[in-house]
């Protein structure tokens, strides 16, 4: 039989080691440990301090230590190769502390906290009243209890790190630019994303719960294998792909349909069986949307290019003709079309390299001091000679300030804005050219009475090859590129450029543009 005292430390570890590793919360094993072992050891206080995952050895948690002698410990765990050595460093010090402190009559006792493979986690320190020495007993009590706490330790911080890489996914599976869907092998939703919820407009309250099939619904598949599809085949099995795409259209609630690539990728456990199955679903609106202004732009480059070259092509040739003789009158004005079609050729194919230098951040300016008012009465007057069914008006002030701007890039701005109003606007309508002052800008205004901006496309109308639903329902010529070019150029000065609805209900458009004021 074990004697009394032997059995009563029996229990009592038992039930410290069984208290010790049924929590995963390090702050509360932490001072679980610390209460316990100042109990066994009849301590006053102690301390526990770890070694960190960037090696930094710290005070994770103190027990009836006061603040002040607290505060002259931290500064002492230094960053050490030697754990040991930091360890009875630490041992060393507080001893030294303690006296300078008054408490001169105290030890302290150490208890390194190890697990399998000697992988050093921290070490237990316990403040105690000097005297009374271990027995083998005691000692062997003493490990028992410090294996036990490293344990305690050493799973709480797995669970913590678990816990962090958890919270983490969730994060990055919660933001991600993509749809994402985490479904059982029924598919059943376990997990549906913001971005997943924002695509069809179903919370994910709703979606999870649900089968996969009853919540994205896809139509018009274009490319790729269905989910069921895949299934029925044996998939997932060993040989087979542990991805799969397919590409459609899904249903979004209230209406309509949204372009999407969805990604099946199945998750085994170790037997091979299926565990999970996460589709990503990427939204290709954009693409979709890109490839049809790219398809838009071909179309209206190439119509821009054949023209010129068409009239240049058969006015060269009807010159040429050996059976016809043309007067000078003739000649000259078949030259005269022959050399504007060149010049609106040449001005298309810089627009294109323009609008290259622009996409590349590669916009060269040559600012000077300009008189804008000047500026915009000579382009107005040359818009008025070059046009008959349209009055251009150029009302401005002659006294507006000076700004710092390239002449020959916002000349190409203004005529941008005034050759869009000229396309748009009915035979006989009256395009005026406005300017005011502000401190910092100066804004100039063509207004025009034709068809209007439609408030959904006004953001739009200044990207890259956009071309409005009006401009390609009426056939109106042009590359989508004036407005994608004004707008770079004027961002190139510090600027900005916006389009309205005229002020006074009227139909038509406001296009607006400013420039810094020069100092």
């Amino acid at each position: 039989m074990l004697p009394d005292y032997r059995v009563r430390q029996r229990d009592y570890l038992l039930e410290i080691s069984r208290a010790l590793t049924s929590r995963l919360n390090l702050s509360e094993v932490l001072r679980l440990i610390l209460q316990q072992a100042t109990d066994m050891l009849n301590g006053q206080a102690a301390l526990i301090a770890l070694v960190e995952p960037d090696a930094r050895y710290t005070i994770r948690q103190s027990y009836g230590i006061p603040q002040p002698l607290l505060d002259q410990l931290r500064p002492i765990l230094q960053r050490t190769e030697n754990v040991d050595e930091a360890v009875t460093a630490l041992e060393r010090n507080l001893v030294a502390i303690a006296e300078s402190v008054g408490l001169g009559f105290w030890e302290v006792v150490s208890l390194p906290l190890k697990v399998e493979g000697d992988e050093f986690l921290g070490a237990l320190y316990v403040f105690r009243i000097r005297g009374g020495g271990f027995s083998r007993d005691d000692r062997r009590i003493l490990q028992s209890f410090a294996d036990q706490a490293a344990i305690a330790v050493n799973n709480a911080r797995l669970y913590e790190q678990l816990t962090h890489e958890k919270r983490r996914l969730d994060a990055i599976l919660e933001f991600s630019a993509d749809g994402v869907v985490i479904m059982d092998g029924a598919h059943r939703i376990q997990m549906f994303n913001r971005a997943m919820s924002n695509l069809i407009g179903v919370p994910a309250a709703e979606a999870i719960g649900k089968k996969f099939e009853e919540v994205l619904v896809l139509k018009n598949k274009r490319a790729g294998t269905t989910l069921e599809e895949a299934e029925a085949k044996g998939w997932p099995m060993v040989g087979t792909s542990p991805t799969l795409f397919v590409e459609g259209d899904l249903q979004r609630r209230g209406g309509g349909v949204i372009s999407v690539e969805i990604t099946f990728a199945a998750l085994l456990n170790r037997e091979g069986r299926l565990v999970n199955i996460i589709a990503d679903v990427h939204d290709l609106t954009r693409f979709r949307a890109a490839e049809e202004m790219k398809a838009t732009f071909i179309s209206a480059v190439s119509h821009e290019l054949k023209t010129p070259v068409a009239l240049i092509k058969g006015y060269a040739s009807t010159l040429r003709r050996a059976d016809a003789q043309w007067d000078e009158a003739t000649v000259r004005e078949s030259l005269k079309v022959i050399e504007e079609e060149a010049d609106h050729l040449a001005e298309l194919i810089e627009n294109l390299l323009d609008a290259s230098r622009a996409q590349a951040g590669n916009f060269k300016l040559t600012p000077v001091e300009l008189d804008i008012d000047d500026l915009v009465v000579r382009v107005a007057k040359k818009f008025e000679a070059q046009t008959r069914s349209h009055k251009v008006i150029a009302d401005i002030a002659s006294d507006m300030p000076l700004v710092f701007a390239d002449e020959a890039r916002i000349t190409q701005v203004l005529s941008n804005l005034i050759s869009n109003a000229v396309k748009y606007s009915p035979p006989g309508s009256e395009i005026r050219i406005t300017g005011r002052a502000t401190p910092n800008e100066v804004i100039i205004t063509v207004a025009d009475q034709g068809i209007g901006v439609p408030p959904e496309e006004r953001s739009k109308i200044f990207e890259r090859f956009y071309r409005s639903e009006n401009a390609i329902r009426r056939g109106t010529p042009g590359a989508g590129l004036g407005l994608y070019l004004s707008k770079a150029i004027v961002e190139a000065h510090g600027g900005r450029i916006w389009v309205e609805g005229n002020d006074d209900g009227q139909p038509g458009s406001r296009f607006s543009f400013s420039l810094p004021r020069a100092a």
